[in-house]
């Protein structure tokens, strides 16, 4: 015969002071967990929107960031023109020969500045990018010194809102255009005009990387091999959607610094949740006497010790999920170890995050209840009966 739920909800309720107490601890674990999950996946999710599985995006060979590719015109030349990459209205090659640097711009947070990625392009560059759209402002002009800026770059750095100017390479820019890439990466971007950014920074001949669309996903597929088997190119290619999933790399170790904390806080956690339950069973020793002489079976009361520890981790698993939930879509900004700029994007808490903090939390209390749940079931009659 199995021990009524009610009864241990009433213990609980009974009990509020330590309930509370432990349950808080036990959010405090889960809190942390789902914020640097969320970290993670809102990161994830920034460049996982970046990426276009039709484009190809061509470097040196054997570079890994645009940031440290060299490639020159000639070489965009050569490859603009191969079998497979698609066409414009206009019977052009969906082809964008583009310059990738870092600028250094007084944010918010820091007022020292932060690294900023500008990026260089033609109109075909802009074209081939069908997710950004103007929200306000509007696209420079070709051969002027004019930026437009991503949404998350207008909110952080004061000295980039519209109509303001930058100072960088040669002389000021004026930002004559804010862009809204939606959750992509993007949105932590500059972009300006190739040829004038080129000349400011020397590179006019020597650019960083070009982007190619091919025309569907097979011949993606084989564009990819095709110039990476070209020996005359001596240009290395991948997919614009492998080339942003390499870059979550960025969040690899806040990952394993807040997985590490969160695991020296769940032991703090189970620890507490297995005093409360050993402290239940000393209070309750006459209880657990009397359910034996009501019939209950010892295998009734260890499970019934077990529910309540673990009810007692769920209401601390939801109460940090609470806690959590309101950074939900809120922008932060970290270090991208590949490019060397801030990268902007959204903390993402949904259910599959939920989930696993409210799982984390009930396998700590699962942890933490088993042994005093043992200790109740294994009382004998009389002693229990006699304790105070």
């Amino acid at each position: 015969m199995a021990i009524p739920l009610s009864y241990n909800l009433r213990n609980l309720v009974v009990r509020k002071t330590t309930t509370i107490m432990t349950a808080l601890g036990i959010a405090l674990t889960v809190a942390v967990l789902l914020s640097i999950l969320a970290l993670v996946d809102g990161l994830r999710t920034a460049f996982t929107a970046s990426g276009n599985p039709l484009h190809v995006l061509v470097m040196r060979k054997g570079s890994d960031s645009e940031l440290t590719s060299n490639f020159t015109r000639t070489g965009y030349q050569d490859l603009k023109f191969k079998a497979g990459i698609a066409r414009n209205k206009a019977g052009e090659p969906m082809a964008s020969l583009e310059i990738v640097t870092v600028i250094n711009l007084p944010s918010v947070s820091n007022p020292d500045g932060s690294n900023v990625t500008l990026r260089g392009l033609s109109p075909i560059g802009i074209e081939m990018r069908e997710g950004i759209r103007i929200s306000t402002g509007r696209w420079f002009e070709t051969g002027k010194r004019e930026v437009v800026v991503g949404r998350s770059i207008a909110a952080r750095f004061p000295a980039s809102t519209l109509g303001q100017k930058l100072r960088f390479g040669r002389g000021e820019w004026e930002v004559v255009g804010i862009m809204d890439a939606g959750k992509s990466a993007n949105n932590s971007e500059i972009f300006a005009d190739l040829n004038q950014v080129s000349s400011d920074f020397q590179r006019t001949e020597v650019l960083s990387a070009a982007l190619v669309r091919a025309a569907d996903a097979v011949t993606a597929a084989a564009l990819v091999n095709d110039i990476n088997n070209d020996q005359r190119l001596n240009m290395g290619a991948r997919t614009e959607v492998e080339y942003y999933e390499s870059q979550t790399s960025s969040a690899l170790p806040i990952q394993f610094l807040g997985m590490f904390i969160s695991a020296i806080m769940a032991v703090g956690s189970s620890f507490a949740a297995m005093n409360t339950m050993y402290a239940a069973v000393a209070r309750r020793a006459r209880e657990i006497g009397t359910l034996r002489v009501l019939g209950f079976s010892r295998g009734s009361i260890l499970f019934s010790f077990f529910v309540e520890s673990v009810l007692l981790a769920l209401f601390g698993g939801v109460l940090g999920c609470l806690l959590v939930l309101p950074l939900n879509g809120v922008t932060t900004g970290m270090s991208n170890f590949v490019t060397f700029s801030e990268i902007a994007f959204d903390f993402s808490i949904g259910f599959p995050i939920m989930a696993t903090g409210v799982t984390f939390a009930v396998v700590l209390g699962a942890l933490g209840g088993f042994f005093p749940a043992r200790m109740a079931s294994k009382k004998e009659i009389l002693v229990a009966l006699r304790e105070v």
